[in-house]
């Protein structure tokens, strides 16, 4: 059995104001050019479709014109996926009567039946090969929020409820498979050890709750399609449990990573392979800095010239750096004229302040609050108001606040 592994779309996500959706559809055409190249039996999405619960048109037209196309051109392919913390739940489950016609499977949510025991039925998914004979079953596990695995059959504990779900699903799993059948666990979850961009990934830690463990996923499972992480990377150096990573770069902070989907061979029950299939870049991300502003202007001015018969969707979004001893009010100014006429689009300043514009016990550049978490804003607010460090406890009704602000506003 052959299945494609990609997450974190982030459609209709925004750098800075400006508009993805052109590198989005880049992405989505070679995908499809792959999937008619490689032949899959299966295609795992593995949570972040969307950028927001609340997509704009574009974004959700995006999404389901890719998978009607998918399956025009390849009828017998089987496609999961699942939301991740940045999605609606209910919102990819909505159309889901409607994308099992289409052979895809949307998985949003977890239930719990009558008697307290997981609906585990719903989140076990057959996969079949090209004969049409099922050679693997999907765990579907979609971003777990606090309020679908605590309460009143399960306790108050975060984590011992994402545990009780795991638990759960793969003593389901290995219930119903039969010998010769794999199982293939897709999530959404920040596994302990991996690597993280802070500009663009929302902490899924709820209060003083640590990453997940890899041990969730025990030895019966032969791979696991992880979500989440937008650098590609194998958890805990385990060949079987991976991050696709995203398919654009979605800060400055990742100009650097290798955008990736993977190839997964099984043979029965046992993984064969994995191979990166590198994913060409529609737009590049260029960052100039950080410079003192006379060497930044001279830098900028020496970027090539615009040239009229390219695609202008295509110029490189330009983050421009500049260090300075006080603040310029012209600055925007200054950088704009030394711009014109470049084949560059400038969507991003940062400033960072030397000499008197920075305080003697102060090392680092300036952040601004738009790379800063909303449990970081609050941990610095609790420290200037009150002198001290937040307690765990103020973290966890911070972070419960916090969770419950996040699902009103997917109601």
């Amino acid at each position: 059995m052959r299945l494609f592994h990609t997450s974190d779309w982030h459609l209709g996500q925004s750098l800075h104001g400006q508009d993805r959706d052109f590198e989005h559809g880049c992405f989505l055409d070679w995908l499809l050019g792959q999937l008619k190249h490689r032949q899959p039996d299966v295609l795992l999405i593995a949570g972040d479709i969307f950028d927001t619960v609340n997509p704009p048109v574009r974004a959700q037209e995006r999404l389901y014109d890719f998978i009607v196309a998918a399956h025009e051109q390849q009828p017998q392919l089987t496609m999961v996926m699942i939301a991740g913390n940045h999605d609606s739940g209910s919102r990819i489950e909505l159309p889901a009567p409607l994308m099992r016609r289409l052979r895809t499977h949307a998985l949003g949510r977890v239930l719990w039946l009558d008697d307290g025991q997981l609906d585990a039925e719903r989140l076990l998914l057959p996969l079949p090969d090209a004969s049409g004979k099922v050679a693997a079953w999907c765990l579907a596990l979609p971003f777990l929020r606090p309020a679908e695995v605590t309460g009143l059959h399960l306790g108050d504990d975060y984590l011992k409820g994402i545990a009780h779900v795991h638990e759960s699903l793969i003593k389901a799993a290995n219930a119903r498979r039969e010998p010769d059948q794999a199982l293939i666990a897709i999530s959404h979850a920040h596994m302990a050890g991996g690597s993280v961009s802070l500009e663009s990934e929302r902490s899924l830690i709820i209060g003083n709750a640590e990453a997940l463990p890899a041990s969730l996923f025990d030895a019966s499972i032969a791979y696991v399609a992880l979500g989440h992480l937008h650098k590609p990377q194998q958890v805990n150096g385990e060949s079987r449990i991976r991050y696709s990573g995203s398919p654009i770069p979605l800060s400055f902070s990742e100009i650097a990573y290798k955008h990736q989907i993977l190839q997964i061979e099984c043979q029965g029950e046992q993984l064969v392979s994995v191979e990166a299939l590198p994913i060409p870049r529609a737009v590049a991300l260029m960052r100039v800095g950080p410079l003192p502003l006379a060497e930044l202007i001279k830098r900028l001015s020496e970027l090539p010239d615009l040239d009229l018969l390219a695609d202008p969707e295509r110029q490189p979004w330009l983050e421009a750096r500049v260090i300075l001893d006080e603040p310029q009010p012209d600055l925007r100014h200054q950088i704009e004229t030394a711009l014109q006429n470049k084949a560059v689009r400038l969507v991003r300043i940062a400033a960072e302040y030397a000499g008197r514009g920075r305080q003697e016990d102060d090392d680092g550049p300036l952040i601004e609050l738009g790379q800063l978490s909303p449990v970081e804003l609050f941990s610095r607010a609790w420290q200037d108001s009150y002198g001290s460090a937040a307690d765990d406890q103020a973290l966890s009704d911070f972070a419960l606040l916090l969770q419950d602000v996040q699902l009103e506003s997917e109601a």
